[in-house]
């Protein structure tokens, strides 16, 4: 039992450590497979928990009271009733043989919570927060959305293969998804190209297939963090109606755009980009189309790299309104 403390010491050490030097900016961290590992390590003390060290607890509580009655059998023969220490001592005693110690209720006690939110989060909805303004006015910077994990097939956790086909992505869609040039982090952005599309933003309009994307006009936007107006538009691409904003005083040319696979399929010019989209990628935008870092800059997003489909505003706690769906 003292090695068992040792160990598992080292082993929570290990976790607190990689979480401080995650949060401190010294590794990359990943917090799917730093999940992962936590419900294999609470599931295997789960589970020697349930068949070897309970019942050796329950073995040596048994061990006592069959010592006790056998004592008190002892002592009604000789005729003596009356002894210090009594019921009482006993039952104190087999509670405390009975404990769970400490290492095991940080590990075994904690597997069935870890392991929901595992199983929560790897197949089902997985919550996220929107931290800059690319996607405003869909979303906002601080609110907490949801994604549905399985609607585009399921895939398996840390490795992101996939084991069921799922809807196919449609244009329009909101999705996460695993930033290409830095797999660790999460971007979210809507899907404007399919496998196969051409998708052109030329002087700051939209087209797919040779088609421009209908748009409507609206009253301009106000952003209560640049304190400013922005033209915005309802934009429609196949059934989803959503809203857009654009600049005119930022130049319809892309400027900074990296050497991504398959750069050879764009062509960039003073009035904009356009490209074939690969089979197996997407071509991502952001709503706030002058400033989004999407695929205009670091190009395709391939199909293993999705996450989900981003649904549900559950919270902002700047702004009660905006829980609910968007488009």
């Amino acid at each position: 039992m003292q090695a068992m403390q040792y160990i598992t010491g080292v082993v929570l050490a290990a976790f607190v450590g990689y979480i401080a030097a995650w949060y401190l900016g010294a590794i990359e961290g990943n917090f799917a497979l730093l999940l992962f590992l936590a419900t294999v390590v609470t599931g295997a003390y789960w589970l020697a928990e349930r068949f070897v060290f309970l019942p050796r607890r329950r073995q040596a509580a048994q061990a006592l009271e069959d010592a006790a009655a056998q004592r008190r059998a002892e002592l009604d023969r000789m005729g003596i009733q009356k002894v210090d220490g009594g019921v009482s001592d006993v039952s104190e005693a087999r509670s405390r043989l009975l404990m769970q110690p400490w290492w095991l209720d940080w590990t075994a006690g904690l597997f069935p919570v870890i392991a929901v939110v595992f199983l929560l989060r790897s197949f089902l909805f997985e919550p996220f927060k929107i931290p800059s303004g690319s996607m405003i006015p869909t979303l906002l910077v601080g609110d907490l959305i949801l994604v549905n994990k399985f609607t585009y097939g399921l895939r398996l956790p840390v490795i992101h293969t996939k084991i069921t086909e799922g809807k196919p992505i449609e244009r329009g869609d909101v999705v996460v998804f695993r930033y290409p040039p830095q797999p660790s982090m999460d971007y979210i952005k809507r899907v404007v190209g399919l496998p196969g599309d051409e998708v052109a933003y030329l002087d700051k309009r939209l087209t797919v297939n040779g088609k421009p994307v209908p748009t409507t006009q609206l009253p301009d936007f106000f952003d209560k963090d640049a304190m400013r107006y922005f033209k915005q538009f309802e934009e429609q691409l196949g059934t989803h109606r959503h809203r857009i904003l654009n600049n005119p005083e930022m130049p319809a040319f892309i400027q900074g755009a990296s050497n991504f696979p398959s750069r050879d399929l764009c062509r960039y010019s003073v009035e904009g980009v356009s490209c074939t989209v690969p089979e197996g990628h997407y071509f991502m935008m952001g709503d706030n189309r002058d400033n989004s870092l999407d695929s205009r800059y670091w190009g395709f997003v391939p199909d293993e790299n999705i996450v989900g489909k981003a649904f549900f505003v559950w919270m902002n706690f700047g702004n009660l309104k905006r829980i609910g769906s968007f488009n």
